[in-house]
């Protein structure tokens, strides 16, 4: 039973880092109509830059950075690329975005090269800590408690700020928003910098022995593509589900790893996501759009 709970814990704690990824997927499709797929490179631009000022600058300055910078490359993304495309289709919008994480993930892996992989989680990594009578890892435990805080904090601002009433406005209709004042560029812009300063963070567990493996940061582009699954299993349109989506990611992958195989783990995601598809095609709290003619 307490292998069970352990497993729980640590699959609670992984789905939250997935929870972070989904929400930035979920904050930018909702602004856009656009699947990121360069959300993975985010991860690896904001985990290169604090791998590489951690030495100078120590473990927590160099985090803060390498959010910032995250946050900065989604931002020049929507306005040095996607926002000079205006009359793209949003599918084409989604290829753009393959060919910037193409060349993004290239360019970081030529410059990690062959060193040794490096890894961000000095506080907490490799390291074990009883809760209620369990021995756990402390990352999956600091993971839950920070994506606990930041989720919290998100849906505050979404549902009480300007900028969160701007945002489900967009949302819900383009032109409206637009005729009622409400400067679309600036919420794209905003989603886009959000939703890398959440890869920016997910990197710092990710690129870990606990939660990315043996590869670290090198390993953390791949990992990070659970969180597509767990957006479609919440739905793209919900940012809510996309916090479900994310645990019940983690909450699978952590059971199959433990009680099937770790190669097992890695399939179960993606069957997960096929059944909740079969079951409701807009995922569990996404919305199906009706066209009237």
């Amino acid at each position: 039973m307490s292998t069970f709970l352990q497993v729980i814990v640590n699959g609670l704690g992984q789905g939250a880092v997935f929870a972070l990824l989904a929400l930035g997927f979920v904050i930018i499709y909702k602004a856009t109509e656009t699947i990121n797929f360069a959300h993975g490179s985010l991860v690896l631009i904001g985990g290169y830059v604090a791998f590489a000022v951690k030495p100078h600058l120590g473990w927590l300055v160099a985090a803060l950075v390498g959010v910032l910078v995250a946050a900065i490359a989604g931002l020049l993304i929507e306005r040095v690329l996607l926002a000079h495309s205006r009359n793209a289709s949003p599918d084409s919008l989604a290829i753009l975005t393959i060919g910037v994480d193409v060349i993004i993930l290239t360019e970081v892996t030529r410059r990690l090269g062959t060193a040794a992989a490096p890894f961000l989680g000095d506080p907490y990594d490799n390291k074990a800590m009883q809760l209620l009578g369990l021995t756990v890892s402390r990352t999956y435990v600091v993971a839950l408690v920070v994506a606990a805080i930041l989720i919290g904090l998100f849906f505050l601002a979404f549902r009480y700020t300007s900028w969160g009433l701007e945002m489900r406005a967009q949302s819900e209709n383009r032109e409206a928003s637009a005729l009622m004042g409400i400067r679309s560029w600036r919420v794209t812009a905003s989603a886009w910098a959000v939703g890398g300063a959440l890869a920016g963070i997910a990197v710092l567990f990710l690129a870990t022995n606990d939660i990315g493996g043996g590869s670290g940061l090198l390993s953390s582009h791949t990992v990070a593509f659970a969180a597509f699954p767990a957006a479609i299993i919440g739905g793209l349109t919900s940012p809510g589900g996309s916090v479900v989506g994310g645990l019940v990611v983690g909450l699978a992958n952590a059971i199959a790893a433990q009680y099937v195989s770790l190669d097992f783990a890695n399939v179960a995601v993606y069957l997960v996501m096929l059944v909740v598809l079969l079951a409701r095609p807009a995922g569990l709290f996404g919305k199906v759009e009706q066209l009237r003619v």
